[in-house]
């Protein structure tokens, strides 16, 4: 009974850890292409760039407006999605360490 609880709790960790990457990878995914379409990178009424800056806005927009009331943009450079990245780095290896035991 235990080593299937401490398996369980090792598979809810290894979730919450993966959870983390994707999103992290997702935050950058919306910088770059953020930037990229910002410069003109965009084809004028291309639905699928929309369709795609639209999710990626959607899902890391909500995360990144908590930082983005704190940490005021430095000119044109904005860092509260780096710091952004790192709390959620560090937050998630807690919660994963705390699910370990």
């Amino acid at each position: 009974m235990t080593l299937l609880l401490a398996t369980t709790r090792d598979q809810v960790a290894s979730f919450v850890s993966a959870l983390v990457w994707v999103y992290s990878i997702l935050i950058i995914a919306y910088i770059f292409t953020s930037m990229y379409f910002n410069v003109g990178g965009r084809l004028p009424y291309s639905r699928w760039s929309r369709a795609v800056l639209d999710f990626l806005r959607d899902v890391c927009e909500p995360y990144l407006s908590i930082f983005r009331r704190f940490i005021p943009p430095f000119g044109p450079l904005d860092l509260s999605p780096m710091i952004a990245i790192f709390v959620l780095v560090i937050l998630g290896n807690v919660v994963a360490n705390l699910v370990r035991g």
